[in-house]
Order: structure tokens, then sequence, then C-alpha cells
């Protein structure tokens, strides 16, 4: 099971209502976090959430809406007793910022990994995390700006008839659904020895501050959950959509219909967006599983078995 908070639901000011964006994952006790805007900390201190084991930060664009809560985030992470290292994903320019960003935080007990404009889908080197796919997706917004599609792979199911018949001794089994390899009694005996067909992940993309584009129902496609900004709800709205590269209830609902995903998260209100829910109906029309977004909401996400 995967368990989720968004965190903050607002863009581009706070509001006494609404932080601004950000999405925290917990995966097997390890943190995720993609985007960390003003009142990230405090929605995580409501939440129990917990600041040590953060190991990945995904950042969609260095606007201030986006990144700006990292400054107190960090120190907070050392105080709190993290020292294992922490992966920083960002868009071009997310080295530069964490350069300004580590003026402010100078010291801190852990290292800190960048990786800038990430092309290739990608792991991370942690016991945990290995098992996590990133990919990315270039979006249209007024600067450089990252869609995040996280894939859970899910171990294999142990087969009992496949390890025996291919004699592997039983204090071997547990050791080998979590590792490729063990090497026992003079002989080498690996996880396919004992493991059986794949079964399928947990997919969960994130798309915000973005016109919709013709890339994202395929980088999406078959999400279990998919986390899109709406700035807009109103239709009447989208010469504001377009000026401003962002979408609404609408254009988002139309991406989560095309990528044939099977929930639809709508986050990143317009400060004037006072009642989301009021515009609810111009996603469900076109995909019924939409969510209206709020601070603090929390969601799972369970395996299919």
């Amino acid at each position: 099971m995967i368990d989720l908070f968004l965190l903050g639901c607002g863009g581009n000011v706070p509001m006494p209502n609404r932080n601004l964006s950000s999405l925290f994952i917990n995966y097997r006790g390890r943190k995720i976090l993609i985007d960390c805007g003003e009142g990230t900390q405090v929605s995580m201190r409501m939440k129990n959430c917990g600041f040590k084991d953060i190991d990945l930060i995904l950042i969609t664009h260095i606007h201030g809406d986006h990144i700006i809560g990292l400054i107190g985030l960090l120190s907070t992470m050392g105080n709190s007793g993290k020292r294992e290292d922490v992966t920083i994903v960002g868009p071009r320019g997310i080295i530069e910022a964490m350069k300004a960003i580590r003026v402010l935080v100078e010291y801190l007990p852990y290292k800190i990994n960048i990786i800038e404009d990430p092309k290739e889908t990608f792991s991370i080197e942690n016991d945990i995390l290995k098992d996590l796919e990133i990919s990315t997706l270039e979006l249209e917004h007024s600067t450089e700006c990252l869609g995040y599609s996280l894939y859970f792979k899910r171990t294999p199911k142990f087969n009992v008839k496949k390890a025996m018949e291919n004699n592997v001794p039983k204090e071997l089994w547990s050791k080998l659904q979590k590792n490729d390899e063990v090497f026992y009694d003079n002989k080498t005996y690996t996880s396919n020895m004992v493991l059986g067909d794949d079964r399928k992940g947990i997919k969960i993309s994130f798309i915000t501050d973005t016109r919709p584009l013709f890339t994202i129902p395929d980088f999406i496609k078959d999400s279990d959950l998919f986390v899109c900004e709406s700035m807009y709800g109103d239709d009447m709205d989208i010469s504001k959509a377009v000026k401003n590269k962002h979408m609404t209830f609408t254009e988002a609902a139309n991406l989560a219909r095309l990528g044939n995903v099977k929930s639809l998260l709508l986050t990143h209100f317009s400060p004037s967006l006072e009642n989301p829910h009021e515009f609810l109906g111009n996603a469900t029309r076109i995909f019924p599983n939409t969510i209206i977004g709020y601070d603090r909401l929390s969601l799972s996400l369970n395996y299919e078995d």
C-alpha cells in the first residue's frame, strides 16, 4: 500500500485555508516529496509525516510557489536526525537554485545529490526506493518545467513449486525474495529460481503548471492516480489559462480520459478560485472519477492482487 497526502493545493500565493503546491508519498516507510511550497512543513506536522525519512524530493519547476519551502524543510530534516543522503531532482536550473538555497542553509548533516533535467527513466540508489522507476516529461510553462511519473514495481509472487523443482534450500527462500542472487554451499542461487510471474505495480503521475500537451496522455497512461493542476474551474477562464500557461478543470479531465487513468486528483487552484467544488461538474462530465483536492487530503493506493 502507498499512502499519499496532498500537503498543499494552492497556486501563486498561499491563502488562509490553502498552502502551496506539495504532495507527500509514504512508500514502505520511506518518504517522497513532489514540490515544496510554503506551508509544506506545517501540513507535514499536522499529518505526522515525519521529516527524517525523506529520501527523494522532486521539483517540477523553480517558481517560488513550488520550491520556496525547501529552505526551511532541509534544515528541519537535519534537526530531526536526518543523516542519510537526499536526492533532489528538478529541471534545468535546479543546480543553481540549490546553490542559492545553500547560502541560507549552509550546514546540513547529510549529503544532497542533485539530478538536473533527467531524460531517461531512472531509479534511486536506496534499498527501498530501488523498486521505484521515475520518468519525466517536459511541459509548457513560463519556465523550464517537468512532469513526473512514478512506477512502484512489485516483487513477483513466491513460487513454491518452482523453488522445489530448482532444488533451492528452504533457508534461502526468503533471501531470494529480497536479493537477486545468493551464494550458498559453493553454488549460486538466483531469484528467478523461486519467483513466479511479474505483478502489476502502482503508477502515480504528477502534472502541474502547463498547458495540455499531446504528449501527456501517453506519459500518464494507465496511472492509478493522476494528480493534475487545474488553476481555473470555469471554462470562461480559458483565455487566462492560455495566457498564464495553466489548465482548466475541463482540460485536466480530458487528459485523464485520454490517458485512461483510474482516478484524477485536481490541485493547484488559483487564489481567485474560492470554492473549487462549485466547478466539479466541468470535470466529472468528462471524467467521472475526479477528486477535488484540499490541504491534507489523504489517499491510499493498494496493489492489485
